[in-house]
């Protein structure tokens, strides 16, 4: 059935288009429906996607596992299959043509880097596992056409960026980084500073603009086409500038988001959006919109620095207090929780949580433990941390190795745990799940602070560590799978099933108590590097099936079911 012959969907984005450009709106809103007419006589429908306990995405670059004369999006393939089918789903970050910040600064949304495979490989991926797309619809690379052509003069692009008088009062612009906001390019019409929030190699899209609007939804319905149902939309908060305001979270950016969200609730109802914005936690969410217009996965920023500082501090009164308030406004919304990525560790979300005092000590933790620290410009003020750059695991120890692997792996895979017991989505790194320490060799090749959590892996070396039980690479991946096994296999960590975070008594202690068919599953944690007593009882623990003595020592995890049940 053709958009156009639902009402109430074409009144919608008639709606939006007339906000979002005045008396253009009705002519933006027929070419939206006219290309979403086209998708939806294309291809079936797909029913709504319903998360469950069952799902867990990884976080990956196409080419994260690599070997000779194969494409990498078939290696990865192969090497999830063997080795991790617990694994529901795949994010693949971008995998584009393109030419900075590792996939970031892509110069053709629709072509495949040929240096990891095609979209036969990408398709084929999306066939076994549900398949999540960056869609990095902020900025696009100083080489692409779009970019090219509006240097040159060509009038199809001329509003496709933003040109910035050199007048211009930016005070108000929030910056995620300290880098310049505009860099000066040499245009058919003389000099012109240029809009680039990220780098000078990332030129922002202007959506004032209803052409690029129009562009970038046809992106978004291709990814679809090829098997995307997840399409995760990359520092969107920044996505509509307006002279005089912050330029961040503006009403126009949600209004663009509750549109291409209206158009796949009828072309597609299976794809999800998931948004990444990597700010506090009280406008993070926002992006949940009224809980059914919006994004359907936000990004639970707030949760990796969280989990760190309960480590460092031994205490997990933070992360149970914010944790008890956690929620999403309806049904169709969930959090996608993750830990590690191919960034680093955010602290925007944590702001209005944590102290400054906090956040510096998570500073200090992480150059203590060869990491390094990213800043962020702040009105007025010194530059605030932004983000750890390090490793996960080297986050949680010392990369000298002063404790023993056996205590290592217990902070880790306790953390792995906690992440898993929370309501929503679980989104595991590649290096997580693979036991990987920090790269700090690719830092020194590539001059950026991000890459020591972005190593590239050969297979045949990865299989031979994997070989080895007693190493750190085997004991996380086997704990992490057991972890998966057991979420998947209770109905209690239904990303909606009832949810309540406990107070049992101790500091040390994360519990939280999840329900479903009258079925209990108490996960508790200790941050500690004390043995903690539990109490209550008597319980199984679900993930060994012993019974539990009612004690946790240093950095355990136990999901408890009664022993009745």
């Amino acid at each position: 059935m053709g958009m156009s012959e639902i009402p109430p969907e074409t009144a919608r984005i008639e709606e939006l288009t007339s906000f979002l450009y005045g008396s253009r709106g009705a002519e933006v809103a027929e070419a939206l429906i006219h290309i979403a007419d086209r998708y939806c006589a294309d291809r079936s429908r797909r029913t709504r996607r319903r998360w469950t306990g069952r799902d867990a995405i990884l976080i990956t670059y196409a080419d994260s596992i690599r070997e000779e004369g194969v494409a990498p999006v078939r290696t990865l393939d192969a090497v999830l299959a063997a080795l991790a089918p617990e694994i529901t789903g795949v994010h693949l970050l971008p995998f584009f043509p393109w030419t900075s910040d590792d996939g970031f600064s892509v110069s053709d949304f629709g072509a495949v880097d040929p240096a990891v495979g095609t979209w036969d490989d990408i398709a084929a991926l999306g066939s076994r596992t549900e398949l999540m797309v960056d869609a990095v619809i902020n900025h696009v690379s100083v080489s692409s056409a779009w970019f090219q052509g509006f240097l040159a003069g060509d009038p199809d692009f001329a509003e496709w960026f933003i040109s910035v008088p050199p007048e211009t009062d930016l005070s108000k612009v929030v910056r995620p980084r300290t880098l310049p906001l505009l860099t000066e390019f040499e245009t058919a019409r003389g000099p012109e500073s240029i809009w680039t929030t990220f780098s000078a190699d990332q030129v922002d899209l202007n959506y004032a603009s209803p052409e690029v609007l129009l562009a970038v939804v046809e992106v978004l319905l291709d990814y679809a086409a090829r098997g995307a149902t997840l399409i995760r939309l990359d520092a969107v908060g920044f996505l509509w500038k307006e002279f005089g305001t912050a330029c961040i979270h503006h009403p126009k950016t949600h209004a663009i988001i509750q549109l291409i969200r209206t158009i796949f609730d009828v072309v597609d109802p299976a794809v999800s959006l998931i948004t990444e914005t990597n700010v506090p936690h009280g406008e993070n969410i926002s992006y949940f919109g009224d809980g059914s217009n919006e994004a359907q996965l936000v990004y639970n920023f707030a949760l990796p620095p969280l989990v760190l500082h309960s480590f460092v501090s031994g205490s997990a009164n933070e992360l149970t207090r914010w944790a008890s308030g956690l929620a999403t406004p309806s049904s169709d919304t969930t959090f996608f929780n993750f830990l590690a990525s191919h960034d680093g560790i955010g602290l925007r979300g944590v702001e209005d949580i944590l102290s400054p005092a906090d956040i510096d000590a998570l500073a200090a933790r992480a150059r203590a433990h060869d990491g390094l620290v990213a800043y962020r410009s702040a009105a007025g003020a010194q530059p605030k941390p932004y983000e750890l750059n390090i490793n996960y695991f080297d986050a949680l120890s010392h990369p000298d190795g002063r404790d023993p692997v056996e205590a290592q792996v217990a902070r880790f895979v306790t953390a792995h745990a906690i992440l898993l017991s929370l309501p929503g989505v679980p989104g595991i790194y590649v290096h997580s799940l693979l036991g990987s320490r920090g790269w700090p060799e690719g830092v020194r090749r590539s001059g950026a602070d991000r890459s020591i959590n972005r190593e590239r892996l050969e297979r045949s070396e990865l299989e031979q560590e994997l070989a080895d039980e007693t190493g750190r690479r085997a004991r996380v991946l086997s704990a992490i799978r057991r972890l998966l096994r057991a979420r998947a296999g209770h109905a209690a960590f239904d990303p909606h099933a009832a949810s309540a975070v406990l107070d049992l008594g101790h500091p040390g202690l994360f519990a939280i108590e999840r329900s479903a068919d009258g079925r209990v599953v108490r996960c508790v944690h200790n941050v500690s590097a004390e043995s903690v007593s539990v109490p209550g009882g008597p319980w199984t623990d679900l993930l060994t099936d012993e019974v539990f003595v009612g004690v946790l020592q240093a950095w355990e995890s136990r999901w408890l079911i009664p022993v009745s049940q």
